[in-house]
Order: C-alpha cells, then sequence, then structure tokens
C-alpha cells in the first residue's frame, strides 16, 4: 500500500514538473526583449552573422522546438548557455545553490526548533507563558522578512557588532555566523506561524475525552503527552511546517538581497532584469523542483510520524 502511494506521489510530482516547465518556458518566451539583442549586446548585426546565431541557440525554430530542446537539455543537466555571460547556466546555479540551499535549511532549523517548541510550550502551559507567546508570535508574523533583515542588521550588526552583514564566511562556524542573521530574518514570521499552529493543535488533543481520561487515571504527564497528544498533533504541525519550509525557496531572494548573499534568489532577481532569459528558466525551474521534493518528503513523513495513517487512504480523500 505504501509502495503503491509512493509511486503515485512520484507520478504526480513527474507531471507536476512537466506542467510548471512548460509554464516558465512559455512565460519566458512571451516576455519582452529579443534575445538577439543580448546577443550582439546592442550592435547592429549582418544577416549571416544573424543567421548563425539563431541557428546555435535555435531561436530560427517554432515553440514547440525551442521548448523540447530545452527540456530535453534539463533532463540531461544541461540548462542552456547565459547568452550575455556565455557560460554554462548550470554551472552558474551550481556556484550558488549551496548559498540558497544552507541559509533555507538554517531557517527551517530554527523554524522547527522554536517554532514547535513555543507551540508545545504554550498549548501545555496555560497563563502568563501561554499569553506571553500569543502576543510575541502575533507581532513576529506581522513582520516581513526585509523589515526584519533591516532591524537585525541595525541592531545586532551595527550597533552591537555581534554579527557580520556582508559575505557567507570561511569554513562551517564562518558559514554559521555570517548566516545566522538572514536566517532568523527568514525564519522569524515562519515561527510565528509554525508555534500557533502548534498551540491550537496541542490544545485540541489535550482536551479530547480520552487524553483527559489518561490523566484523571493517573498515568504519567510525559506519557500521556508523548503517546497520546503529540502522535495526533504530528500530522497539522509537519503540513504546516513542511509548507512554510517549502515557501522560504522563493523568499530567500528578499534576505539575499538584503544581506548581500549571492545565492540564487538574488541571481534571479539580476537575471531577470538583465533578460537573461536562460538563467531564469533555470532557477525557475530548479526552485520549483525543491518546492516539490519538500512537499513530497512532507507527505511521506506522516507515515513515519503516526503507523497508523494509511498512505493509501490519505492519497484517495
Amino acid at each position: 500500500m505504501r509502495l503503491g502511494y509512493l509511486l503515485r506521489r512520484v507520478a504526480m510530482l513527474a507531471v507536476t514538473l512537466l506542467v510548471a516547465s512548460f509554464a516558465i518556458f512559455a512565460a519566458t518566451y512571451v516576455a519582452p526583449g529579443n534575445p538577439l539583442a543580448a546577443l550582439s549586446g546592442g550592435k547592429t548585426l549582418s544577416p549571416e552573422a544573424q543567421a548563425v546565431l539563431e541557428k546555435r541557440y535555435h531561436l530560427d525554430e517554432g515553440f514547440a522546438a525551442q521548448y523540447w530542446h530545452w527540456l530535453s537539455g534539463a533532463l540531461h543537466g544541461d540548462l542552456g548557455v547565459s547568452i550575455p555571460l556565455h557560460e554554462d547556466v548550470s554551472s552558474l546555479i551550481a556556484d550558488r545553490a549551496w548559498i540558497t540551499l544552507s541559509l533555507v535549511l538554517y531557517a527551517a532549523v530554527i523554524i522547527v526548533v522554536l517554532g514547535i517548541g513555543l507551540g508545545l510550550l504554550a498549548g501545555l502551559r496555560p497563563g502568563w507563558i501561554d499569553s506571553s507567546i500569543l502576543v510575541v508570535s502575533s507581532m513576529a508574523a506581522a513582520v516581513p522578512a526585509f523589515v526584519a533583515a533591516i532591524v537585525l542588521i541595525a541592531v545586532f550588526a551595527v550597533s552591537l557588532g555581534w554579527f557580520p552583514t556582508i559575505g557567507t564566511g570561511d569554513g562551517f562556524l564562518g558559514h554559521l555566523e555570517h548566516l545566522t542573521l538572514p536566517a532568523v530574518a527568514l525564519a522569524l514570521s515562519s515561527v510565528a506561524v509554525v508555534a500557533r499552529v502548534t498551540r491550537t493543535a496541542i490544545r485540541e488533543e489535550v482536551a479530547r475525552e480520552h487524553v483527559q481520561t489518561a490523566i484523571s487515571r493517573g498515568i504519567p504527564q510525559h506519557f500521556v503527552i508523548t503517546r497520546h497528544v503529540l502522535r495526533n498533533a504530528a500530522i497539522p504541525i509537519t503540513t504546516v511546517t513542511g509548507v512554510t519550509v517549502a515557501s522560504l525557496i522563493a523568499i530567500s531572494s528578499v534576505v539575499e538581497t538584503s544581506f548581500g548573499l549571492n545565492g540564487l534568489g538574488q541571481y534571479l532577481v539580476k537575471s531577470a532584469q538583465g533578460k537573461d532569459i536562460a538563467v531564469v528558466q533555470g532557477i525557475s525551474l530548479v526552485l520549483v523542483v525543491a518546492f516539490v521534493l519538500v512537499n513530497l518528503v512532507v507527505d511521506t513523513m506522516y507515515a513515519v510520524l503516526d503507523p497508523r495513517v494509511e498512505l493509501g487512504a490519505k492519497a484517495a480523500a
């Protein structure tokens, strides 16, 4: 049953990526701007030189043929050539992907640890602790990533001098130090969302009859929480955490730009402004693949967190 579900999910993933690749290519195909102008650097080309460039980059062919050339190349790891830079797009993306990947992973760890931790604390400790977490999370959820970046730079980098603001550092500890403020800025509002959803899920489970019965029978609290409360609350918490982490991939460009990180998000913005179509197509496809894979991992984690869940039943629901 689980193998069948996973195979269906992989098939859906393939269809999703195919549709997304078509949408990406179509959007850039109809975008204003002439690739030949970028190739020539604004110079006037002779008809012979223009014909050579059109042939080399398949610009003399129709939409379907160009899409097929691009898609078949992408399936083999070839995302084309950056026209302004005359460099392989796959190499350009690979040089910057680790920065975005490190930033998103760092932010994901912060979201999981602080978001779920604060949500658990608020859900299990009614009173001033719950109220304080609710107030702080409400304020944090309303702060956009770029505002959080500005405040963090002003306080912890400029005023206190605790963290650097530019660059990625050397070595593991250097990377960790340089990415701390960007990761916090990226994760701040998501921590608040995950904390609030976790609190609500924990409260609902604690109020259920079988949990109250277990508590009244004198079963140790830690056993009731781990055996009954956390297991049943795991799925909504996992769902919101997965969706939140996946969304970080899209909004990382804002934080990368604020902190001068040369990651995929910032490079995507620069490439779009410079009409480097091949790079825009390549980065967009990579971001879509990452988003879909994160969601696939979240779906498969349901069975790991709660073995009672029938994956096949979930797929049919």
